[in-house]
């Protein structure tokens, strides 16, 4: 089951994109957003610039060029965050529309050696939180 681009979070830029998520950035071939809820802190979501829903649909070119920008963010939370690990994930069931979920994680921190859980809904910061974490993504990237 495919969403349309006209029912697409991503594209039509819906409300609720704004409740779970702030944009960072614009990459080479894609967006960057914080999430608000920050239980695995830095936690960030790499969306590809058209509505493509399979990787094996893009070209090699803008396959590569959105796992370069994949990359270059993941290289920035380990310099801003010193995470154990970092997590990539692309989820897509419903909302079919290509894009990486990036969790660090932290030795002694949430969920560490378990599961991802999309949304835990425990961790929120304020604005002033959110702000200073997004200029410090974008010093490092």
């Amino acid at each position: 089951m495919t969403s349309p681009v006209s029912e697409c979070l991503y594209c039509q830029k819906l409300p609720i994109l704004d409740e779970l998520m702030i944009k960072i950035c614009d990459l080479e071939v894609s967006q960057l957003f914080l999430f608000k809820e920050q239980s695995y802190k830095g936690r960030c979501n790499v969306v590809y610039k058209d509505h493509g829903v399979e990787f094996h649909e893009l070209s090699d070119e803008d396959r590569n060029a959105f796992m370069k920008d994949v990359a270059t963010v993941g290289k920035a939370l380990q310099k801003v965050f010193n995470p154990t690990k970092i997590n990539y994930g692309a989820y897509s069931d419903t909302l079919t529309h290509i894009h990486m979920h990036i969790a660090p994680k932290y030795q002694d921190g949430y969920k560490f050696g378990g599961v991802f859980e999309m949304n835990p809904q425990q961790t929120y910061l304020s604005d002033e939180e959110y702000d200073q974490m997004i200029a410090e993504i974008k010093a490092n990237l």
